[in-house]
């Protein structure tokens, strides 16, 4: 009976880690923000992260963050599996690019036959100039 016990907490604890785990957009939030709802960021890099925002302007996605100094794309990785579902863009969950699937390419159109050119003209028959009377 210990052991259900013991068992059902720790299901619990994991559930409400999970519930109370808020969304952080890298967008909108401040510096606190980011380091305190981040695992992974710390004040310097939250900082680095707001600065950049500030010159260059919103992320478009997650992988942005991967042009902030200090942070490489491994370091990218580590964060958004250490914080699955945490960090998003614009209020949607940031999904790094490389996990989307490639395009489909499209169906090729039927090339469309020129249309044949104009016909020139026909030119009329030059006037004849009347010939005086007799």
């Amino acid at each position: 009976m210990k052991i259900l016990r013991v068992l059902l907490m720790f299901a619990l604890s994991v559930f409400s880690i999970v519930t109370f785990a808020q969304a952080v957009d890298i967008n909108t939030a401040t510096a606190e923000q980011l380091d305190k709802g981040v695992k992974g960021i710390g004040p310097t890099k939250a900082a680095d992260i707001v600065k950049y925002r500030e010159a260059n302007g919103p992320y478009k996605s997650v992988d942005d963050l991967a042009k902030v100094p200090g942070i490489k794309e491994k370091t990218l990785q580590k964060l958004l599996a250490d914080n699955p579902g945490v960090l998003t863009v614009g209020g949607a969950p940031a999904v790094p690019a490389a996990t989307t699937k490639p395009a489909v390419p499209t169906a090729t159109t039927k090339p469309t036959v020129p249309a044949a050119p104009a016909k020139p003209a026909v030119p009329t028959a030059p006037a004849v100039p009347a010939q005086p009377k007799q």
